[in-house]
């Protein structure tokens, strides 16, 4: 097997992803572009080019208000299944161990392996730091996300109410405005409801071959085992 071929094989889980995350975002861009221009032709405005509307708040804000539903979900999980247990569940770990675990069971101190990290190596605050990297850097990407929500949203919101002669609203009334809530809360309940199908599917479900799901023949009892 070429070098090009064993890369892709190896991480062709990521490059899938990443390939139609792309796909995804450019047929976004081009279908919010087309409903965009038929709302304004419909509001007696002139319509914009792609560019435009690609720059602007109303693009942004759809953007930015899916990401950050996105990574509240991860953060939600990754902090959740730490103590949190789901009878049944590949989602779950096994059910004798909530918690953060021994430093056996984590790989690290005088317990790392040759290829552990450097870091698990390490005690203070670079051992804390890895041990909560993946959670730290995914409740950040969600603050941000949503914080530029806010930014983006403000600014569509205003460009309404200017157009119907209504007065602008400050980011800090924004806050309290539905139309920021409604953007947000319409995406966490969906973004929740995928977490909890999942968890509770996969108690009794199975995909054969799935890490997602439990061996084919494994009990629905049998928690925190994956296929």
């Amino acid at each position: 097997m070429s070098g090009a071929r064993r890369v892709l094989r190896e991480h062709a889980l990521g490059v899938v992803f990443g390939v139609l995350f792309v796909l995804a975002l450019v047929g976004q861009g081009l279908a919010g572009h087309a409903d965009f221009n038929q709302q304004q032709v419909t509001d007696g405005l002139l319509p914009v080019s792609l560019g435009r509307y690609l720059t602007s708040a109303d693009f942004a804000v759809d953007v930015a208000e899916n990401w950050q539903s996105e990574y509240l979900q991860f953060s939600l999980y990754i902090l959740a299944t730490v103590w949190l247990l789901q009878k049944g569940s590949p989602e779950s770990k096994p059910l004798d161990r909530p918690g953060t675990e021994s430093d056996k069971d984590q790989l690290v101190g005088a317990f790392a392996r040759d290829d552990s990290p450097a870091w698990a190596r390490t005690t203070g605050w670079r051992l804390h730091l890895l041990s909560n990297s993946l959670g730290l850097v995914m409740g950040g990407i969600f603050a941000l996300s949503w914080l530029a929500q806010s930014i983006a949203g403000v600014a569509a919101f205003n460009e309404r109410q200017l157009s119907h002669r209504q007065p602008p609203v400050s980011w800090a009334a924004y806050l309290t405005e539905p139309d920021f809530w409604n953007r947000t809360l319409q995406n966490w309940q969906s973004e929740l409801l995928a977490v909890f199908s999942m968890v509770i599917l996969s108690v009794y479900l199975r995909q054969r071959g799935s890490p997602e799901s439990k061996p084919v023949g494994a009990s629905h009892t049998s928690t925190g085992i994956e296929g």
